[in-house]
């Protein structure tokens, strides 16, 4: 046995992920699709079922000093939802682990299954099972969420061509934004804890944080336009990291244009308030849960004029070429830093 020893963060989390996929092949027809997507797609016939799973855990996702418990349960259902509607698909039921040390009190419990109740009824998804246990320092949260999508209508991160346009729903960067926000009002309280946190003027950004949504509503909305897109990725980890998964696993180039890309007005003002570059917010800051997806150019006129989806760029046939148009004109080649897991 080797005496090397390889740090985890030298291979980062998707080259963790792409070492552990590297050595693991589909064994059962029903498996379509395995590791590398935003769920495993299995086939049941005419249907696809959709399995996902995430983990939040104290410290690394969130802190309990500033997110209320409520919230914090109704995130957790939302991620795993939104990795469904990156699918294209329905979310229907949803199974929860979780982690408790001897700090949380049954009343602390509730308020995290209050939320977890509330997400579960606003996405119409069922509560089936789970797991608890004993955690030797603080909490964490599993839950894996099953979801269905018509077999010709699933969609994968690898299914864009060149010329298709790349389009972003909501706005980018707000939620990295709540995040400077909560951690200043507590650095604030924390040196002075008769300082009250002053979030009113934020209000919007801090939400985007703690209660983010999922976008199930475009995945309905284009179903109502009859729109399968040929690609489709929810951001979690920020656009840019995101655009180079879709390129990836596509084989195509990207090309945005920064003008395009949709910042909040509150979001914008607050980076420059914190000396951040707005379109770095967008472009790295992670946790929007916006859905970023391909069209074919045909399917344009028919979400051209929808007020709440963006086309930012499109695809291209160089996959070694990711750029970014600034509002010079000037080619920028796209970095991807995103949020280091390790």
């Amino acid at each position: 046995m080797s005496d090397k020893r390889t740090e985890i963060a030298d291979l980062g989390e998707f080259g963790l992920i792409d070492r552990i996929k590297s050595n693991f092949s589909l064994q059962n027809l029903t498996s379509l699709k395995g590791i590398g997507d935003d769920a495993a797609v299995i086939g049941i016939g005419k249907e696809n079922l959709l399995v996902s799973t995430d983990m939040l855990i104290e410290g690394p996702h969130f802190d309990l000093s500033y997110v209320p418990l409520q919230h914090l349960g109704y995130k957790a259902v939302a991620v795993n939802v939104s990795d469904i509607a990156a699918m294209n698909g329905k979310p229907e039921q949803i199974v929860i682990s979780l982690g408790l040390s001897n700090r949380f009190s049954l009343e602390a419990v509730d308020a995290l299954y209050d939320g977890i109740r509330a997400a579960c009824q606003n996405y119409k998804v069922d509560l089936v099972g789970g797991d608890t246990t004993s955690s030797p320092s603080g909490l964490v949260i599993s839950i894996t969420v099953i979801g269905r999508v018509e077999n010709e209508k699933t969609v994968l991160r690898s299914g864009a061509k060149v010329n298709d346009i790349i389009c972003v729903t909501g706005d980018l960067g707000a939620a990295f934004m709540g995040l400077q926000i909560l951690e200043r009002e507590k650095q604030v309280f924390q040196s002075n804890p008769e300082m009250q946190p002053d979030l009113e003027k934020y209000e919007y950004l801090v939400g985007r944080q703690l209660k983010p949504e999922a976008r199930m509503d475009i995945v309905y909305e284009l179903e109502e336009q009859n729109i399968v897109p040929t690609s489709m990725i929810d951001i979690s980890d920020g656009l840019a990291s995101e655009l180079f998964h879709l390129g990836k696993n596509s084989n195509v180039g990207i090309k945005i244009f920064e003008d395009k890309i949709p910042i909040d007005s509150m979001a914008f003002e607050t980076a420059v308030e914190f000396k951040i570059d707005p379109i770095t917010t967008a472009l790295n800051g992670g946790e929007d849960y916006e859905l970023l997806f391909t069209i074919n150019p045909s399917d344009f006129e028919k979400i051209k004029n929808h007020p709440d989806i963006h086309f930012i760029g499109h695809t291209h046939d160089n996959p070694n070429q990711n750029v970014m148009i600034s509002k010079q004109g000037t080619v920028v080649p796209l970095l991807a830093q995103g949020w280091r897991h390790f």
